[in-house]
């Protein structure tokens, strides 16, 4: 019998949890302000984690908490105080990369659940016998890694022993995003949390005898992009991935928008369901997954190692911009009796504006905006201030955790 995958979404604050739970997703993984690999993202302080982590038990979804770094001497004895408090937090497992950062947590929180970081390269399957000895109950598999080659791992290693692969999102261009690039030209370390993202930089020549002399290397009139990778998208092999034998299909981008991890995770949530369902209605609404993911932002898309190693289509070299159509609006927080809607406002949008509620159930309702009021119920013509408290009245009805967007064309 097929075992239906977990679908695993990224959150890189509180707001962004909540839209990943109420958008379909099985699992949510978080970092907290110290000891993950996004040491640029919002993050979560105790008290978002804890209830951020209490808000998703509540609807039967799991956190996992990543504290993926490489760790040196000075980073292990406040990593036995920060593991101590997230066992009092209780979150679902740890994501782990370093033997000595497992070890940690096994002395002061022996019964934590472990998944192995794609970070430790896990690229055969006796080093996932290997982590399972140690006592993982999940390994994260290299990006590196074909489905053939995971189908073999899946083979050789007990059925307790879950895989978890990326199906969606940025491709590092380092081994298993083990990267010296960024610590190399920025001071920043990328295997402690602090990656400047070097790989998407625009590059020249300098010839050794000629110093100063730069020479750009064209593709167009703006230049080319050597490291540039397409972003990763499998939304159209579900069944592949499903027989391949894997339990988790996670989804990259830890600092995304709400508006990204929303987006994501419908679609991701309705391709599983529907294939689950059968192949057929999965297929039959494969036009919809396809224009919905293309709604996300997003570098254009390939596959990744999954059908073997990738060639110079996986490579972007005219521009590191991301596609972008949808410009994120706010997420209603509140509904009243007169079914006016409140927001914390993202973007400027306008009285009269038509916009898009985009609802859980994969819906998008399009309204018009009637009318915009600010927090001591003053009408306004606009919203021209971020984060500003709104209630707007639509001409259609939005309810708690919808989100409102807009085509940028339309801003």
């Amino acid at each position: 019998m097929r075992k239906k995958p977990e679908l695993l979404i990224p959150a890189s604050s509180l707001e962004v949890l909540k839209t990943a739970v109420i958008f379909g997703a099985d699992a949510v993984y978080i970092g907290g302000e110290a000891y993950g690999l996004r040491a640029k993202a919002k993050n979560f302080s105790a008290g978002d984690m804890a209830e951020g982590i209490r808000f998703a038990h509540e609807r039967q979804v799991k956190v996992y908490v990543t504290a993926n770094i490489l760790a040196h001497n000075r980073d292990l004895e406040g990593a036995a105080r920060y593991f101590a408090e997230l066992k009092e937090l209780g979150p679902d497992a740890l994501i782990l990369s370093d033997p000595g950062m497992l070890m940690t947590v096994r002395e002061v929180w022996p019964e934590a659940e472990i998944h192995i970081s794609t970070q430790a390269n896990n690229t055969n399957y006796k080093t996932y016998l290997f982590w399972h000895r140690q006592g993982a109950k999940r390994v994260v598999s290299a990006r590196e890694l074909s489905l053939e080659e995971i189908r073999e791992i899946r083979a050789h290693i007990p059925k307790e022993l879950e895989i978890e692969s990326f199906i969606h999102g940025a491709m590092c261009i380092s081994y298993s995003g083990r990267c010296l690039l960024s610590s190399y030209l920025a001071g920043r370390d990328a295997n402690q949390g602090a990656c400047t993202h070097p790989c998407r930089w625009k590059y020249a020549v300098m010839e050794e005898s000629r110093p100063g002399e730069y020479m750009p290397v064209y593709e167009n009139d703006r230049g080319t992009f050597i490291f540039n990778s397409k972003d990763l998208c499998m939304i159209e092999y579900i069944p592949e991935l499903v027989e391949a034998g894997i339990d988790s299909l996670k989804i990259e981008g830890r600092m995304k928008t709400a508006l990204y991890v929303a987006a994501v995770t419908r679609t991701y949530r309705k391709a599983l369901d529907d294939y689950f369902i059968s192949e057929n209605a999965y297929r039959a609404n494969m036009e919809w997954y396809r224009a919905e993911i293309s709604k996300c932002t997003y570098r254009q898309f390939c596959t990744g190692f999954f059908f073997g190693k990738p060639d110079q289509s996986a490579q972007i070299y005219d521009a590191s911009t991301y596609v972008n159509e949808y410009v994120y609006l706010g997420i209603v927080e509140a509904v009243d009796e007169r079914d006016r809607v409140m927001i914390h406002q993202r973007n400027k949008f306008c009285k009269g504006d038509r916009i898009e509620i985009m609802k859980p159930d994969g819906r998008n309702v399009s309204a018009s905006v009637h009318r915009i009021l600010d927090e001591d119920g003053m009408e306004v013509p606009d919203a021209p201030h971020p984060r500003q408290v709104l209630y707007l009245e639509l001409s259609e009805r939005a309810d708690v955790y919808d989100l409102l967007r807009v085509e940028k064309q339309k801003v």
